[in-house]
């Protein structure tokens, strides 16, 4: 059973900086497809980056060009790094990952799933 761990999340005034990170225990396959999602209070869950195992990457509209997804593949984690945060950055971050079928874009279907780390954004 593969299990991810989210870690880096905390609070933060606009326009500051963030890293999340998420550790994997193990994958059965070598090839891993990864994404990062949120949720706000009140919200359904989005997705927010990916990246495919070719490592091409997609981004949502809302955090193109401030936020970065990154992997290192022989230690299996995966980075987030969060730039120029705004208050609607604030949510639930989670990690997820795939090694049998890669979700196309930003879709959720991803097997293994972290537990979440708490990104807060103040004015």
């Amino acid at each position: 059973q593969t299990h991810l761990m989210e870690s880096g999340g905390g609070s933060v005034e606009a326009g500051g900086s963030l890293r999340l990170s998420c550790k994997a225990s193990s994958f059965y396959q070598s090839t891993v497809c990864w994404g990062w999602f949120r949720q706000a209070p009140g919200k359904p869950r989005e997705g927010v980056a990916a990246i495919n195992d070719d490592g091409e990457t997609t981004y949502a509209d809302s955090v193109k060009g401030r936020f970065t997804i990154s992997r290192d593949m022989d230690e299996n984690i995966l980075w987030l790094q969060m730039d120029s945060l705004k208050p609607e950055d604030t949510a639930m971050y989670y990690c997820a990952a795939d090694d049998y079928f890669c979700p196309f874009g930003l879709d959720q279907t991803y097997n293994y799933w972290g537990q979440g780390t708490q990104v807060t954004v103040s004015s």
